[in-house]
């Protein structure tokens, strides 16, 4: 089965709303065997409903629409594809009951307008959505279904995993779909797609993508099986191929980010982790404390960001500023044993830089960073170079420095 998506909405079209919808109903599609081949974004107009869904019903076996579903006067998908499929608008007394007494519960008097979303189509089943107060729908027409839901993502999640999905589950086809992604970081998209070879004997067992970001480059394999077992034979044979050629690079699989994959080798070799930060700003401990359960390994983050604070919290000696500077090794090298030995963590990591615009000169441009790390009989520090950009070097310079840790964790695990 092919599917397209709709997202309607002028504040996708503007920037103000960045389109998650689409990519979360992506993945869950590929999951039961559904392959999108369009998503298509429009603005709240009628025509360019009508023109979308039409076009989209014609292509594909499965449209889906989000947005638009809201009870006030911009909220026109509804009235817009009820007149599409030729139905009319019935009033649900229940549905209206149930608004009511949500909006009770919060310790609100439910506003008029909510009313007009008691009224839906008599040709569509309805989708219930236990999340808010707009209803799914589901049309079908000439062999095609198309589904309707709302475009808060939470509401529209509830209406796909407990409407949608197991609907598509009971007509898949047979196909499987299976996606691996295998995440890496410290080496450029270009040099990975080299050390990776012949990338069309992989490609036999299924698709290959590169897609870089700030923290790294992920390896996504996608393959298309008549059986799981075949499906998981094909991740094998090309997860071997890649761990033997980039398994250096690599940290871990799925989504899992690299703060979360720290997090659990420190809680398997029960250690722990301060750090010290200057041109990360406590970018560092922000990733690493997003992450559940953080508390048992990580003791602290001291932002020393001048030279007062680096000598007065992390101990870095006046006469290393003075010679080398604050954005040298050897500064980066005090700050991250400092900050160990002031917290007693078992591991200390660093970062020291010139994140921009300004502050740089010839011999300590924009983008130099100096990551140390500390470690039982252990003490590094390492120059990169970045980029112009303040926010990206920011970005870089707080993986680079958890990527410099992981490593060290792996090789005594």
């Amino acid at each position: 089965m092919n599917a397209q998506i709709v997202s309607i909405g002028d504040e996708l079209l503007i920037g103000q709303t960045i389109n998650t919808n689409a990519a979360w109903i992506g993945q869950k599609l590929s999951e039961v065997g559904v392959a999108v081949n369009k998503v298509v974004v429009i603005g709240d107009a009628e025509q360019a409903i009508r023109d979308a869904i039409d076009r989209a019903m014609r292509e594909t076996e499965l449209t889906l629409v989000t947005g638009g579903l809201g009870p006030t006067h911009d909220d026109i998908t509804k009235k817009t594809v009820v007149e599409y499929f030729g139905g009319t608008l019935k009033f649900h007394p229940d549905i209206l009951d149930r608004l009511r007494q949500a909006f009770k519960r919060r310790g609100l008097e439910m506003p008029a307008v909510n009313e007009n979303q008691a009224w839906l189509p008599d040709n569509a089943e309805i989708l219930p959505n236990h999340k808010g107060s707009a209803q799914g729908m589901l049309f079908k027409k000439d062999g095609c279904m198309c589904v309707v839901m709302p475009g808060v993502p939470h509401e529209m999640k509830y209406i796909m995993e407990n409407s949608v999905l197991p609907m598509l589950r009971q007509r898949s086809d047979g196909l499987v779909i299976r996606h691996q992604t295998w995440r890496t970081s410290g080496v450029p998209e270009s040099t990975l797609f080299e050390l990776l070879g012949d990338i069309s004997e992989l490609e036999q067992h299924g698709k290959l993508a590169f897609l870089p970001k700030y923290s790294g480059v992920d390896i996504r394999l996608t393959v298309k099986a008549e059986s799981t077992e075949e499906a998981e034979a094909h991740v094998q044979f090309v997860e071997q191929r890649i761990m033997a050629k980039a398994g250096k690079y690599i940290f871990g699989t799925g989504n899992k980010p690299l703060e979360q994959v720290l997090g659990e080798l420190l809680t398997r070799r029960q250690e722990t982790l301060a750090v010290a930060e200057s041109c990360t700003g406590g970018l560092i401990a922000n990733r690493l404390t997003n992450v559940p359960g953080s508390s048992n390994y990580f003791l602290s983050g001291i932002v020393a960001y001048s030279n007062a604070e680096k000598i007065h919290r992390l101990e870095v000696s006046p006469e290393t500023l003075e010679r080398y500077g604050a954005v040298s090794e050897q500064t980066a090298r005090e700050m991250a044993a400092g900050v160990c030995k002031t917290t007693g963590a078992t591991y200390g990591l660093s970062t020291t830089g010139i994140a921009g615009p300004g502050g740089a000169t010839p011999e300590k441009p924009v983008g130099l960073v100096y990551v140390g790390l500390s470690a039982p009989n252990h003490l590094e520090a390492k120059r990169f170079a970045f980029g112009k950009d303040r926010l990206v070097n920011k970005e870089r310079s707080a993986y680079t420095a958890m990527f410099m840790l992981y490593r060290i964790l792996r090789e005594k695990s």
